[in-house]
């Protein structure tokens, strides 16, 4: 069964493999073929198939047989790498493909591990589940530097009100005030990105009212739009205030491992902490999300716990990393081995021709959209997303007329789009990148986009 045949978004109700499959747990053991069989025709039909080459909603998460490959041994080895030594070369191999990362991005030595002469650095690297988890561990770290000098009602942390909306969630997770989140508004004159001068003002505001700014997400590739926050000048706002600086490219980091596309992280040396996700873009299953700190330490104050059970000589020397310190569990799985495992295989050069070959397909899908006339791309097209929607004289009309055609699309099984609201307007995202998309895939898709608006303005008419 091939996952091109299969509807990418399967017109079930909820609560159909209920009906589908024993109610129940059963008592007596089945063979493994049996529960393959109700695998195959319950369960499989019933996904959202985001391995789908006709899958353009979201962003992509991407597979490769390296990651699954490196996946599946970490899974039979079962190691739970909380120490060193309760893993030894589990940790080491995160650690080194955490290095190599990094080294591909042209992070500064104070992000990595290993400074390349022997001596560990200031810095350390370590492979989460999610951005999410990420935003957590440096919200605690920031959060209790600076309670170190004023109460938590005090504190206040500032985002785009382009920043994924897992950052809210992560400010109440940490204990943030829901009132001390500053969300600041972005518009065309920044496409969409963080406006330094107003990211400044917000933050001499709360200072002269005597709250404690305390950090900033800066992203790399917002959820909505691709919008890119600028890293170098948000610092240098942070920077007068004293507060940590983290940088969100969970999406878009992986396509700077590409020369062209570096210069989006311009600046990072200077921020506090970085994370990104190969599972969306770097042909890495989920979950794998890698955050590097300049400073170790700040985070390890925060999250270690140091039992006696799990005391040793190797710990205690200080010349290894306990990753159960740099996260919010204390027990791991090997995540290390698939993200080693894909760039072993892959190497540098195949895994920026995977990135520039998304782009350009992406671009591909931009230029089709600007030469229709009953279309519009809404903001400047960044990496593999393109923001675009049905041309209407008024905003309504325009609201209803994309929601349909995406509805309709969608119905259809044949592709799978998603949307989001940028500067109050109703916007279709096409996101290039699934692991197995080729140029006819998107050529279908936009083919099946014209004929949709087609077939959908003649029941307009004929009604």
């Amino acid at each position: 069964m091939s996952v091109e045949s299969l509807p990418v978004l399967p017109g079930v109700e909820p609560g159909y493999l209920r009906r589908l499959l024993l109610s129940a747990p059963p008592n007596a053991a089945a063979p493994f073929d049996v529960a393959m069989k109700e695998l195959r025709e319950a369960v499989v039909p019933g996904l959202t198939h985001w391995a789908s080459p006709n899958f353009f909603a979201f962003f992509p998460a991407t597979n490769s047989a390296a990651g699954i490959a490196g996946e599946l041994i970490a899974s039979a080895l079962n190691t739970v790498g909380f120490t060193w030594q309760a893993s030894l070369a589990a940790t080491e191999l995160e650690v080194l493909a955490m290095d190599w990362l990094a080294q591909l991005l042209h992070l500064p030595p104070s992000f990595v591990n290993s400074t390349g002469t022997g001596r560990r650095g200031t810095g350390s690297g370590v492979i989460l589940g999610t951005t999410s988890e990420a935003m957590v561990v440096t919200l605690v770290a920031a959060r209790d530097a600076a309670l170190r000098g004023a109460g938590i009602t005090r504190l206040t942390v500032y985002a785009s009100d382009q920043t994924h909306s897992t950052f809210v969630k992560a400010c109440r997770l940490t204990g943030f005030d829901p009132a001390n989140v500053r969300s600041i508004p972005t518009g065309p004159d920044t496409d969409y990105a963080l406006d330094p001068a107003r990211l400044l003002a917000a933050m001499r505001a709360d200072a002269d009212a005597g709250l404690v700014p305390t950090y900033v997400c800066v992203t790399v590739g917002t959820t909505s739009s691709n919008a890119v926050d600028p890293v170098g000048a948000a610092d240098d706002v942070a920077a007068a205030f004293g507060a940590w600086v983290h940088v969100d490219a969970a999406y878009a980091g992986s396509a700077c491992i590409c020369p062209e596309f570096r210069h989006h992280l311009d600046g990072v040396e200077r921020v506090d902490s970085l994370s990104m996700s190969p599972h969306k873009w770097l042909m890495t299953c989920l979950d794998c999300t890698c955050l590097w700190v300049r400073n170790a330490s700040r985070l390890t104050e925060s999250l270690e716990t140091n039992p006696d059970y799990l005391k040793n000589d190797a710990s205690d020397s200080g010349a290894v990393t306990d990753l159960k310190d740099m996260q919010v569990g204390v027990g791991r799985r090997f995540r290390g081995l698939k993200l080693w495992m894909v760039m072993r295989t892959y190497g540098a050069a195949k895994l920026q021709e995977h990135i520039r070959s998304d782009v350009a397909m992406a671009k591909m899908f931009e230029d089709a959209v600007r030469a229709d006339g009953r279309f519009e791309v809404v903001v400047p097209r960044n990496f593999a997303l393109v923001c675009f929607r049905i041309i209407k004289a008024g905003e309504d009309d325009a609201e209803g007329a994309n929601r349909e055609l995406m509805e309709q699309l969608n119905r259809t099984g044949k592709v799978y789009l998603a949307h989001t609201v940028v500067g109050g307007k109703f916007v279709l995202r096409f996101a290039v990148g699934s692991s197995m998309q080729e140029e006819r895939h998107v050529r279908s898709a936009w083919d099946l986009i014209k004929t949709t608006d087609e077939i959908i303005k003649g029941e307009n008419r004929v009604v």
